[in-house]
């Protein structure tokens, strides 16, 4: 078998209503929400478990540090693409459907990523390995860091309830 490129892989949905089970969204959950990844900058997605928290309980008879794994972590945050009206100049409302999900700090979105050997474009399907989905509070947008290129935003995301390595309902 070959190895996969993960270029044009990763495809994103973001849903602004809860699945009916957070940990196994159907094609038409995952259909009716945000289909984002070409919306977002991909050298600052952030999507992904971390570090295990640690307890350390090494015995007396240890002679190294034994450390237990306790809660997990999780990372998050993207920069998104924003997309105005050339002769208006006004944001279009449905190009920039995901700023607008996005801009209010506190609001509870659900992300799905799905990253394998299909390509973005194909349609979700039943069985689809998603390697994390679940549930985010968005931050204050903030100005990227390279204030050149295409009009962006930085969306900080607070990772909620998490899901690694699920499937598609």
């Amino acid at each position: 078998m070959p190895k996969s490129l993960a270029d044009g892989h990763i495809k994103l949905a973001i849903l602004t209503t809860a699945p009916a089970n957070a940990a196994a969204p159907t094609i038409a959950e995952l259909n009716a929400g945000i289909n984002a990844a070409a919306r977002v900058l991909s050298s600052d997605f952030q999507w992904s478990p971390t570090d295990s928290d640690k307890v350390a309980e090494k015995a007396l008879a240890d002679i190294n540090n034994v450390n237990a794994l306790a809660a997990s972590n999780f990372q998050a945050g993207m920069t998104i693409f924003r997309f105005f009206n050339a002769s208006t100049g006004v944001a279009d409302p449905t190009e920039d459907s995901l700023f607008t999900a996005t801009k209010v700090k506190g609001t509870t979105l659900w992300i799905y990523a799905r990253k394998t050997g299909k390509l973005e474009t194909a349609a979700w399907a039943s069985g689809d390995e998603i390697y994390l989905g679940g549930s985010v509070l968005t931050d204050l947008p903030q100005e990227p860091s390279d204030m050149g290129g295409y009009i962006k935003k930085r969306i900080p995301l607070e990772p909620q309830q998490m899901y690694p390595n699920i499937a598609a309902a």
